[in-house]
């Protein structure tokens, strides 16, 4: 391994470090009282996803913010609502839709762990000041363009490269 690193510039290998420490912390994987960052996920996508004037959402439209399968989706709402975090109702036109809401319980639990995440980000903002929260705000909304374009060329320049069969 020393001898492939002589090879990468010293800030790169600096920022490879950096960002190997920050993902094995794994602060975006802890759970919050009992419930899987997954799960979460799920519930600020109900909360948060719907159009305006619904109550509740398709399970499809659920999957589709998250870019996630129907059936992974489907899989977290069943521990949630074993858990009496959703509440599932059907369509009366159409039984075969499912319209998924947040309990009582739901919204509740979906308000303190936004509490609970926008602590731990003050308490970051506190640690690092003012300044330089907002240049970190900055250069990971930049980071975070690069690899979306990077992915995108990279998904383009592989569509073009594929033989296309009809």
């Amino acid at each position: 391994m020393e001898m492939e690193q002589k090879n990468i510039k010293p800030t790169t290998l600096r920022l490879m470090r950096a960002l190997r420490e920050f993902h094995k912390s794994g602060w975006q994987e802890r759970s919050i009282t009992g419930c899987k960052p997954s799960e979460i996920r799920v519930l600020f996508c109900v909360k948060h996803g719907m159009k305006p004037g619904a109550s509740a959402m398709k399970v499809s439209e659920i999957s589709k913010l998250l870019g996630v399968t129907s059936p992974t989706v489907t899989q977290l709402l069943k521990g949630l609502e074993t858990n009496g975090f959703i509440e599932r109702q059907l369509d009366p036109l159409d039984r075969r839709v499912v319209y998924i809401a947040l309990s009582e319980k739901g919204e509740t639990f979906t308000r303190q762990a936004l509490e609970a995440f926008t602590s731990s980000v003050d308490g970051l903002v506190e640690y690092l000041g003012e300044e330089e929260s907002k240049q970190l705000a900055d250069l990971l909304a930049k980071a975070f363009r690069y690899f979306s374009e990077q992915e995108a060329r990279y998904f383009n320049e592989s569509e073009t490269a594929l033989p296309h069969f009809q």
